[in-house]
């Protein structure tokens, strides 16, 4: 798929105006590298935060029924019909915030019907099973990144300038762990977690299947990501990275959260290396392998509170700081303004 995202550019006057602030110069700290950034996507000293929306992408794995997770399958579908309910914690997060919130289902293994808050964007009842078979065709794989894409172009065409991104899938940090070893060539053991609460012994069985599925996959070290993502995604692993990428085509602002949704991020990255400028890290996740996807991507997350859920519930705790560093560059008075004598 073909992207143009180009890096964000220089704002002439952005810097002065963040440094013309009433405060020391840097005294805001990352809020003001936050700023920065902003008006840097938008291209713009006074940027807007409109229509914030936040996305959950849905879908099963073949693999979960064979012990990479402490959970069964069925609970991604109940899990979905605890966010419809207004239930679940990035729910309570979302309302707390302001974000408005959609639930997509990418391949959940459950018929919904017509929901409010649910897009039925459906690829298949789940992907295959990873330890016998790649978990998506090329087709398959091609069609999730492009409803992933033609949603948030939709949302973009509404006006939103900032999607916030989280998933829920039994099975996807194991799907997340294998994306982050072959995309960055660290060790798999290090990139295994206990996902959903897994005890030594279920974290040692999920740590030799993922170890059987790069053997039977048994890519090149070169492979692209593509290649990598048809072999152990989840579909809706998939369509947060087409989403991103066609989000990112529009300079709408990318809130990352933890370890499976930077497992899209990294693929999409592979497609348009840009798009990192236009992500707002959110939080640095307990799963192992997400330092090693913050290492690779370069990137510094706003918050550490030792978070492991996913739903995109870091990002929508980060969401608040987002909104004041763009507040504080349009709101904050200069000294000049204020009649406030500067550093003598």
């Amino acid at each position: 798929m073909q992207f143009s995202i180009p890096p964000t550019a220089v704002v002439a006057g952005l810097q002065a105006r963040i440094d013309g602030k009433t405060k020391p110069p840097g005294s805001l700290g990352r809020l003001e590298r936050l700023a920065l950034q902003i008006g840097q996507v938008q291209q713009s000293l006074t940027p807007s935060l409109d229509h914030p929306q936040l996305l959950v992408f849905a879908g099963d794995h073949g693999a979960a029924g064979a012990g990479v997770s402490a959970y069964p399958p069925e609970v991604t579908w109940q899990m979905v019909e605890n966010f419809l309910a207004g239930g679940a914690a990035i729910n309570v997060f979302a309302r707390q915030n302001g974000l408005s919130l959609q639930i997509i289902d990418a391949g959940v293994a459950h018929d919904f019907g017509v929901r409010p808050g649910l897009v039925d964007a459906k690829i298949a009842a789940g992907t295959h099973n990873y330890l016998e078979q790649p978990a998506m065709s090329a087709s398959e794989r091609d069609t999730a990144l492009a409803r992933g894409a033609a949603i948030a172009r939709g949302l973009a065409d509404q006006g939103c300038r900032v999607l916030a991104f989280g998933e829920m899938g039994i099975g996807n940090s194991a799907a997340a762990a294998l994306l982050t070893h072959h995309l960055t060539g660290t060790p798999l053991a290090d990139c295994v977690g206990r996902g959903t609460g897994l005890d030594d012994a279920g974290l040692a069985r999920k740590q030799r299947l993922l170890a059987q599925a790069t053997r039977r996959a048994a890519l090149a070290p070169e492979a692209d990501a593509l290649t990598v993502l048809a072999e152990f995604g989840g579909f809706e692993i998939a369509m947060i990275a087409g989403a991103m990428l066609a989000a990112a085509e529009r300079r709408v602002l990318l809130l990352v959260d933890g370890f499976i949704v930077t497992s899209a991020l990294l693929v999409a990255a592979a497609i348009a290396p840009n798009i990192g400028d236009y992500c707002v890290f959110c939080h640095r996740s307990a799963e192992p392998g997400h330092l090693a996807q913050l290492h690779a991507l370069h990137a510094e997350p706003l918050l550490d509170l030792g978070l492991r859920l996913g739903e995109g519930t870091g990002a929508a705790l980060a969401w608040p700081l987002v909104r004041a560093a763009a507040a504080f560059l349009n709101e904050m008075a200069s000294f000049a303004s204020a009649g406030v004598s500067g550093q003598a």
